[in-house]
């Protein structure tokens, strides 16, 4: 325990993921397919492309439970994303360069630009600095996250973004918590790491004994056994009464 701010806190470090925890796609995936394809001159039907978009995101669950190493590395990240849009362009019909739209899609998504914060990141991570709190990034992400939290204007709140396609681990492999543990000079009974996915976040987080919470950002029905919050606000309560 430490006190902080009038405040006798357990914790000294928060670790997050980054999609659907702090930013998500902007304005949407199906909007930047809309675009680039209409770039090349394609136009597509919106309700096919959103069933494409649906598939594509099974497939992508698919790949990531069968061997989700593809986030040790740069090329595993680009060529999975690029396979994925790839298959989207053809189940709309797009009869030309599939591969090549697909990459365009892919490159979209590394400006700043294409993703948005959540509401309620900003001011908690103004909150967690003024209470004296360390703050991480823990991602399968590829290094392109680094320059994306740049664009968006959140880099002055991190002590470090750690992107498993930069280090050659991923979660919920306990290394690439040891490493951002290390990083932030924090044991693991004084971290707490936010994420939305159970397996990943929930499992990886525990594997080295740091505290995990899930967040539900999309309201879909959950039975976890850790703390569960639908919005970052709550894991403010969490640290202060802990």
């Amino acid at each position: 325990m430490w006190k902080s701010k009038g405040h006798t806190l357990r914790y000294k470090a928060v670790f997050f993921d980054a999609g659907n925890t702090l930013l998500y796609p902007h304005p949407s995936v199906e909007q930047v397919c809309i675009e680039v394809f209409s770039q090349s001159g394609y136009k597509v039907d919106p309700d096919q492309l959103r069933d494409a978009i649906a598939d594509g995101d099974r497939y992508y669950e698919e790949r990531y439970w069968s061997d989700d190493t593809f986030w040790c590395s740069e090329s595993g990240a680009s060529s999975l994303w690029v396979e994925l849009y790839t298959r989207v362009a053809q189940a709309v019909g797009i009869n030309g360069d599939c591969q090549k739209l697909a990459r365009e899609i892919y490159h979209e998504f590394g400006h700043h630009h294409r993703w948005e914060l959540f509401p309620d990141v900003r001011s908690t991570f103004e909150e967690l600095k003024e209470l004296g709190l360390k703050i991480g990034i823990v991602s399968n992400w590829d290094s392109r996250l680094t320059s994306l939290c740049f664009g968006i204007g959140i880099t002055d709140y991190l002590d470090f973004v750690m992107c498993s396609a930069v280090v050659g681990r991923i979660k919920p492999q306990p290394e690439i918590f040891q490493m951002a543990l290390d990083r932030a000079k924090v044991k693991p009974e004084e971290t707490i790491h936010v994420g939305d996915h159970y397996y990943a976040d929930v499992l990886g987080a525990r594997s080295v004994g740091i505290t995990p919470v899930l967040i539900n950002r999309t309201g879909r029905q959950l039975k976890a056994d850790c703390n569960t919050i639908d919005n970052l606000k709550s894991l403010l309560q969490i640290i202060k009464q802990s």
